[in-house]
């Protein structure tokens, strides 16, 4: 047998296959998230592991802490929840609530039903209110919900619902919820560090949010902030929590002064989260913001001058995340393929009621640049005639270039 044949035989063999290293394709990543990740970001996480427990890893952690404090706009407790998204989003529900307990879900999106399937495990009794996907909540019915359950023991709602690109009037839900007598909790995934979140101000008791979207850090970890209030309820339950790994009390006091041992923290997550934070700081969080604003702005005129829509309300859509209604004919499935295999440009899929009607286009983060928005809309020209849509050549690249001169983005991604 020569070594050509040989080597043949090993690659057939899957268990030989697996254990070769793995090139993975660089993607323009412009769905729901994860966005990229910024260079600095990975360089960081690179640095060498260190203990949880070791005084220069605590120094980390306070700067982590005081960073996230200006993001939230918060004076009250910042820390992480290991994890996604979606952690952060159980810590909440199974600290501050016990079973029995009554909890209002406003839903207006995919992630909202992600909330009741938690409550539900918990044991918790769940009152809905409802909207249309591309809504938000009407404050009336949340009133009117909290007024008929007197008991009701917490109230949640989504700031940016990535599903159905909204964006949440946050102050006046939580000022019910407050009226009431009940916490208050938001999913601020998709909002944080790329539209304002004001903690303190909207007088929010927990709220959680994701490294991976407008911080351009890799998926894995999960900012949060709790109110005083928050955490008192959660020391006083009359049951423990019924995740101790999730237990909101418990991980605040490893994060607290005394760092009292909980479990083993991703060590290499929070440097790379540290890093995020610095370039936030280095851009500065208002201009962060603006920058999300203006090339939103320039995606949505590219896509008017070919015809495409939202079914989001313009008054409350949310510039992270566009929804494009798709035109009679035109398959998902097949635009979002010819995306990624043709011109490596990842776009997500619709969820829930806008399941194979819309494309969702993500801007954030490192992903948030101007050639990024050139670049889908030139594939987009290109693409929908093949799949039955007639559009006007240059017109979308020229939409959004005048809209950018008329009124710059402050690009400041390195």
């Amino acid at each position: 047998m020569t070594s050509t044949q040989s080597e043949n035989g090993r690659m057939a063999d899957p268990n030989y296959l697996a254990t070769r290293s793995r090139s993975v394709p660089r993607r323009m990543i412009l769905g729901p998230g994860p966005s990229s990740a910024s260079p600095r970001v990975l360089r960081a996480m690179s640095q060498p592991i260190i203990g949880y427990l070791d005084p220069a890893f605590f120094e980390i952690l306070e700067d982590v802490q005081s960073m996230l404090s200006r993001v939230f706009l918060t004076s009250q407790t910042t820390m992480t929840v290991a994890g996604a998204g979606s952690a952060g989003m159980e810590a909440g529900l199974s600290s501050l609530l016990e079973r029995g307990d009554k909890a209002i879900i406003c839903v207006n999106g995919f992630f909202c039903e992600r909330q009741i399937l938690m409550c539900e495990r918990l044991g918790v009794e769940v009152v809905r209110v409802d909207a249309e996907y591309g809504r938000t909540v009407d404050p009336q019915l949340l009133e009117d919900a909290l007024k008929a359950n007197p008991d009701t023991k917490l109230v949640s709602a989504i700031h940016a619902e990535t599903s159905a690109g909204v964006l949440q009037d946050i102050a006046t839900l939580s000022g019910l919820a407050h009226d009431h007598g009940a916490l208050f909790m938001t999913d601020v995934v998709t909002s944080l560090a790329g539209t304002s979140v004001e903690f303190d101000a909207w007088e929010v008791d927990y709220a959680y949010g994701g490294s991976q979207k407008c911080l351009a850090a890799p998926p894995g970890i999960s900012p949060v902030a709790v109110s005083d209030r928050a955490l008192e309820h959660v020391r006083n339950r009359k049951t423990l929590p019924s995740s101790w790994y999730l237990d909101l009390s418990l991980i605040a006091n490893y994060w607290g002064p005394d760092h009292v041992h909980h479990h083993t923290t991703p060590v290499s997550m929070i440097y790379g989260l540290r890093e995020a934070l610095v370039l936030v700081e280095e851009e500065g969080l208002e201009t962060r913001w603006l920058r999300h604003e203006k090339v939103a702005g320039a995606l949505r005129a590219g896509l008017a001058a070919l015809g495409l829509d939202s079914p989001v309300d313009p008054e409350h859509r949310l510039n992270q995340l566009t929804v494009v209604t798709l035109p009679e004919g035109v398959d998902d499935a097949e635009l979002r393929s010819a995306l990624l295999n043709e011109y490596s440009i990842e776009v997500g899929r619709g969820l829930g009621q806008f399941a194979g009607k819309v494309i969702r286009v993500g801007l954030m983060g490192e992903s948030c640049v101007p050639a990024n928005v050139f670049a889908l809309l030139n594939a987009l020209e290109r693409i929908l005639p093949r799949l039955g849509y007639e559009v006007p050549q240059g017109e979308a690249v020229a939409a959004a270039s005048m809209t950018l001169a008329d009124d710059p983005s402050p690009v400041a991604v390195v």
